[in-house]
């Protein structure tokens, strides 16, 4: 989890083939309405993620069932991550980055709906996670693939 340009997609596409797990994007689960909207610059409301959030949740349950996968969601807001590990097995994530950083790699971006100015709003509404996995994502992507799996692990055995 974390803003748009943390490396979600990129991380959680590099996880799933070192824990040999299927990758999802939460970005593919928008509705038409939502993309246009964000085509359009402007940032969606809780109202706009409801529908999101409930798809997600179950198909959340769904891979619980057979096997867990990866997801990447933005899941910025407390009541969002409620809401995907409500009655869900879910480890979050957080891809932690510096402003500057991200604005960078998003200004490098091709095909994405998500624009640069919207980065700023998604600062605004991050809510930061307490109960996480918390990576900085100033190293290397093995690096911080590694360093996510070590913490995994570590959970693993404190059970």
């Amino acid at each position: 989890m974390g803003v748009s340009g943390s490396g979600k997609t990129t991380i959680g596409k590099r996880l799933s083939k070192i824990l040999e797990m299927p990758f999802y994007d939460a970005d593919d689960y928008h509705n038409d309405k939502s993309i246009k909207k964000m085509k359009e610059e402007l940032p969606l409301d809780d109202a706009d993620r409801v529908s999101w959030l409930s798809l997600l949740s179950l198909r959340i349950r769904r891979w619980n069932l057979h096997g867990d996968a990866i997801l990447a969601c933005s899941a910025l807001k407390r009541k969002y991550r409620y809401k995907l590990s409500n009655n869900n097995k879910v480890t979050f994530i957080f891809l932690d980055g510096k402003y500057d950083l991200i604005y960078k790699r998003l200004l490098e971006r091709k095909n994405h709906f998500f624009t640069v100015p919207m980065l700023k709003s998604q600062f605004t509404t991050l809510e930061v996670p307490v109960n996480c996995i918390r990576i900085s994502i100033d190293k290397s992507e093995s690096d911080i693939c590694l360093s996510i799996v070590n913490n995994i692990q570590k959970e693993v055995d404190a059970k």
